[in-house]
């Protein structure tokens, strides 16, 4: 039956029949991805031979032509003469729910491994997994190696038991916080400790522009979340290549998605799609993630409007039973998207931080805007002694005008060694 036959069918109907084909999730997809899932599957039955298919809609590098790969519908052997290398890397789906392994990061690569659609449905993987076994190099018209069975799923077994739904995972509201103020020199990060301290499950949103230190800030932010033991995930949506490569430098241990400006809209999408998919699987996992995402705007140019900004900045929770995505990204003053991201996000966020690109130009720091940085539940994250010493510090500054108030911020910041000495002092 054709996609568009299937179109006119009662939702009902569309999962009656995706039960019947083991389309895993199929009640949590939307109606046209349910479409596209259902739609190899029901040609698999009538097609002669099921041993090519063409890698329409796969998601490849932009200088790439589609690959045509071997649709294997079950575990298989190379042959006698064919080398084997194993390989671990991380599983992207198609709307056609067959997909590559990305190997070299959270993006396509040469390299990448394909998965067919059988054994995506056998091992019932999802978009994030990190999947292992043994793949075979390219035979004739395909451009890809090709896994030939599944060993490992995220460490274990395939389909050893149950395994949990993100969605399905109560929220509960962020209370264990992330200290920033380890190094007592940064007065940008022991400012935003003070003032919109982070805490997993927090979704953090950044206002910024060019030349406010807003770079320097998220990499102080994946620095700590780092050391703090977290699971850290970027995410760099139009970033030129120099400052991927920076990133890259100076966090090497990383998981990067990289969607840089050259790329065309639709494969930046790409990448932003598998870096949530990712952390929600380790997520669910019971893992504490941070993504930080730089920037929401550029994702919501690279889609055309919002929606996979709201998808990606809404999925920051603290999970019930363990595990949290925690979700910082910044939305950029004077932005292609013409503020568009920052009104899909404003007032969900539980934590906003404001950067000032005036304070900036004239040197002052920390840049923010003292009176535009928040917290929400801070009495769930701070011991009432120190919260009444905030209260005091913030009714300090709110009257006073930006650059008062920073300057009155920094000197009581470098006159303390840490944090909890100054508002000590404040108490």
């Amino acid at each position: 039956m054709a996609e568009t036959d299937l179109s006119q069918l009662h939702l009902a109907d569309l999962h009656e029949r995706a039960a019947e084909q083991g389309i895993e999730g199929f009640r949590r997809m939307r109606r046209e991805d349910l479409i596209a899932a259902l739609e190899p599957a029901e040609q698999e039955s009538a097609a002669p031979e099921p041993d090519e298919i063409e890698a329409e809609g796969t998601i490849v590098a932009a200088d790439q032509e589609p690959a045509v790969e071997v649709d294997a519908e079950g575990p298989r052997e190379p042959d006698a003469d064919e080398p084997t290398v194993e390989v671990s890397g991380i599983l992207e789906l198609t709307r056609q729910r067959f997909g590559f392994l990305r190997i070299s990061g959270l993006h396509p690569d040469p390299e990448d491994v394909y998965v067919s659609a059988s054994q995506v449905r056998r091992c019932e993987m999802r978009p994030g997994d990190e999947v292992a076994g043994p793949a075979r190099e390219p035979r004739r018209d395909e451009r890809h190696r090709a896994l030939v069975h599944v060993d490992r799923v995220n460490g274990e077994e395939p389909v050893a038991e149950e395994r949990p739904y993100f969605d399905d995972l109560p929220p509960t509201p962020p209370e264990r916080r992330v200290p920033l103020d380890a190094d007592s020199e940064d007065v940008l990060l022991r400012a935003i400790d003070l003032l919109a301290p982070l805490a997993l499950g927090q979704r953090v949103l950044v206002r910024g522009a060019p030349g406010t230190g807003r770079q320097a800030l998220l990499r102080g932010i994946a620095k700590a979340a780092s050391g703090a033991q977290l699971r850290l995930l970027v995410l760099l949506i139009d970033e030129s290549a120099e400052d991927a490569a920076a990133w890259r430098e100076e966090m090497p241990d990383v998981e990067f998605g990289v969607a840089t400006a050259d790329m065309a809209p639709r494969d930046r999408l790409h990448v932003a799609e598998l870096v949530l998919a990712r952390a929600r699987r380790l997520a669910e996992a019971g893992q504490d993630v941070v993504v930080v995402c730089d920037s929401l705007s550029g994702l919501a140019v690279a889609g055309g409007n919002a929606d996979e900004v709201k998808r990606l900045f809404g999925s920051g929770r603290n999970l019930a039973g363990g595990g949290s995505l925690t979700v910082i990204g910044t939305a950029l003053a004077e932005a292609p998207d013409e503020g568009e991201a920052d009104r899909a996000v404003f007032t969900t966020e539980s934590a906003l931080v404001t950067l000032d690109a005036s304070l900036a130009a004239d040197g002052v720091q920390p840049a923010l805007v003292a009176r535009e940085c928040r917290v929400t539940s801070e009495d769930q994250l701070r011991e009432p002694d120190e919260l009444a010493a905030v209260r005091k510090l913030r009714a300090e500054l709110e009257d006073k005008e930006p650059t008062e108030a920073a300057q009155l911020l920094r000197e009581r910041i470098e006159g303390s060694a840490s944090n909890a000495e100054l508002l000590e002092r404040l108490a």
